[in-house]
């Protein structure tokens, strides 16, 4: 597999983008992460103005020609969610009025995903709904990275490139050369991402906490089934939120003899009281999470934040010049 957490930038020999059509657009959301895409494919993304009137409209205009370009717009729909996803839309459609010849949403974090299905009568499923605004705003293909479930992919009726954020949690944990490792799945829904990070972490053996919800944001763990005792755990989601789930989680396999808990997401989007319940002492060895989502408070010490711009620069080399991006995670 390749990695991702060394690199600097591309050095392959026919990677030289300086005359080619390839554009890199920054929405407010996350510009630091764009900044880092932009330098390791050795461009600079183009320059916009995103303002608001006084009654809180938005408005974008792109400041440089992308007629006939590909364009790549960088946008994770995080907190503000309604603020980000109409950013994008707007920046698709001055994209499309600016005459671009292809216009691809990177979604580093697609919000309003864990709305996929309905549960109970009379409600949306919001991340079907989003995909219909963006589709119809002008997009003609989405990269997106650790979907909340991967049945999304299956709400864009455009092309839709699907990337993992394990290879750079991975390399991160295999460079601190832990011992009698086990994979735990914060609950049943998220077993299959728990085998499949266990698999990549030499086929380490895994555990699952069955977990009753009594409310949106509010989780009440109850067993583990697999054994943790007297093994380093490596609890896996593809969010933290309240951090409840994974909370919870840690206190039943420190209950259960567990040596050392390492939680590990690829979105830290950290609402209230996150920060409190993670920062626990003696608790979590680390948090690992991604840069997916800007992190604005990073001031308990137990947080470790890795950079995915490495892969998702990648990925948008790929996309630009036609090659696999599935061969990426091989």
């Amino acid at each position: 597999m390749t990695s991702f957490i060394t690199a600097v930038q591309n050095k392959e020999s026919n990677f030289n983008l300086t005359n080619s059509r390839l554009r890199l657009v920054s929405g407010t959301t996350n510009p630091k992460l764009a900044e880092e895409i932009a330098s390791y494919l050795g461009i600079k993304n183009v320059p916009l103005i995103s303002k608001r009137f006084a009654d809180g409209e938005l408005y974008v205009q792109i400041q440089q020609s992308i007629r006939g370009c590909d364009v790549f717009l960088i946008q994770p729909t995080c907190a503000p969610v309604n603020d980000s996803l109409m950013e994008l839309m707007i920046m698709v459609d001055a994209c499309k009025r600016a005459s671009a010849r292809q216009i691809t949403a990177v979604i580093p974090y697609f919000g309003y995903a864990r709305a996929d299905r309905k549960t109970s009568g009379r409600e949306s499923i919001t991340a079907k709904l989003t995909a219909n605004l963006l589709e119809k705003s002008g997009v003609d293909r989405v990269l997106a990275m650790d979907l909340h479930s991967a049945q999304i992919q299956g709400y864009f009726d455009i092309p839709c490139d699907h990337i993992y954020g394990s290879p750079v949690l991975i390399d991160y944990l295999e460079s601190l050369n832990l011992e009698e490792i086990v994979v735990v799945s914060p609950d049943v829904g998220g077993v299959a991402r728990a085998r499949a990070f266990a698999k990549l972490m030499k086929d380490a053996p895994l555990a699952i906490i069955d977990k009753r919800r009594s409310a949106h944001n509010i989780a009440e763990s109850l067993t583990v089934i697999g054994e943790v005792k007297g093994k380093t755990a490596i609890l896996i989601d593809d969010m933290i939120d309240t951090g409840g789930t994974i909370c919870s989680g840690a206190h039943l396999l420190k209950k259960e003899g567990a040596n050392r808990i390492f939680a590990c997401a690829s979105h830290a989007v950290f609402s209230p009281p996150s920060y409190e319940r993670l920062s626990i002492k003696d608790l979590f060895e680390q948090v690992i999470v991604t840069n997916s989502i800007p992190v604005i408070k990073d001031d308990f010490p137990q947080l470790k934040v890795l950079s995915v711009a490495n892969m998702l620069g990648e990925a948008i080399w790929r996309i630009h010049e036609e090659s696999s991006v599935s061969s990426m995670f091989r």
